[in-house]
């Protein structure tokens, strides 16, 4: 299985049935993209689309019992190539690195809400 495919199941395992636009966002893939995997995974079973109750034009897609299956499958050579490309780093490389992307994360997720407040902010004032 493809890497973006994989990411499309994985997506859809962890948060659930979504759609097609949030997965988009998430991923940082154009729309378009978005729907022509969406299109290739319903023709293997592996995600279906229902509508969306809220919203008659959007769909929902959704992970099938088929598509756990096979991103079940697909998970133990992803973890053995991880395993692989991190073995280059030693313990306190990898200490390093966890210190580092936990401060970015932190970052990250401190400008969302800083973002969020704003774009709330501006909108009050409209």
């Amino acid at each position: 299985m493809s890497l973006a495919r994989s990411k499309f199941l994985f997506f859809l395992s962890k948060l659930g049935p979504c759609r097609s636009t949030d997965i988009a966002g998430a991923l940082n893939f154009a729309p378009r993209t978005v729907t022509e995997a969406i299109d290739g995974l319903e023709r293997d079973k592996l995600v279906v689309r229902k509508p969306d109750p809220e919203d008659r034009r959007a769909k929902i897609v959704s992970i099938t019992d088929v598509g756990r299956v096979v991103l079940e499958a697909a998970e133990h050579p992803r973890k053995q190539l991880i395993e692989e490309i991190f073995s280059a780093l030693d313990d306190e490389q990898l200490d390093q690195m966890h210190d580092i992307v936990s401060r970015l994360v932190v970052k990250a997720e401190e400008i969302r809400k800083r973002k969020e407040t704003e774009s709330t902010s501006e909108t009050a004032a409209e």
